[in-house]
């Protein structure tokens, strides 16, 4: 079974252009990799759905109940399951796009106190035990403030899902502020890593965040599991 490495942020944090750059490496350097990415908007039911929730058609974010966003989520996840297995089975390393990570957050982020610890057990049990989706390996979290991940998703290629130049969730700067609070406090697990994509008030370049991430993700190869 192949090491399944999770990479993860807030909207514009660089999540994308990191995995298929570790990827990229990963298969460079010799190792059997594969690159996957949730939400499959084009590829399940369930993606399609998120992606109407994403361009309004359920209602407003604060309209839309966190336990049914985070099952859309979910269900993106359960469809996609046997892809997931299959390519932890043929690969040394598997690099996912967000996962389950990323719906604790984007929901949980919504809620405070004992809801949001009720929230995040609530989708881990429906995610990893009654789903049966693998845990990851590693989880590497890209930090940024909200309000400077705001100007990098304005450099967004046109989506398949919208027409908009930010979706739903990525328009609203405060709610992004949150959901890095919750990846923030979700980030002391042991399996996590923090790599800052600002610093000194300067994103940095992606081909020295790049190396970061690659430096970790060998780290994890080589030690125990």
């Amino acid at each position: 079974m192949g090491l399944l490495v999770a990479i993860e942020g807030i909207d514009g944090s660089g999540k994308g252009t990191q995995a298929a750059l570790l990827h990229r490496r990963l298969v460079e350097s010799g190792r059997r990799a594969a690159l996957l990415g949730f939400p499959r908007y084009s590829e399940t039911f369930f993606g399609a759905r998120i992606g109407d929730f994403l361009n309004g058609r359920f209602g407003r974010l604060d309209e839309v109940d966190p336990f049914l966003a985070a099952t859309l989520y979910a269900g993106d996840r359960y469809e996609s399951r046997g892809t997931l297995l299959d390519a932890l089975a043929a690969h040394e390393v598997v690099v996912l796009d967000r996962y389950i990570p990323s719906n604790i957050a984007h929901q949980a982020g919504k809620r405070r106190g004992a809801d949001r610890l009720r929230l995040r057990n609530w989708i881990e049990h429906l995610e990893y035990e009654l789903y049966g989706l693998p845990r990851p390996d590693l989880v590497v979290l890209f930090d940024i403030p909200a309000r400077d991940a705001a100007g990098l998703i304005a450099l967004k290629k046109k989506r398949d899902y919208t027409d908009s130049a930010a979706d739903l969730q990525e328009a609203d700067t405060d709610y992004q502020e949150s959901v890095r609070a919750a990846y923030l406090e979700l980030s002391t697990g042991p399996e996590w890593r923090v790599v800052e994509v600002t610093r000194d008030a300067q994103v940095r370049p992606p081909e020295v965040i790049a190396a970061e991430v690659f430096e970790a993700v060998s780290r994890q190869i080589a030690g125990p599991r």
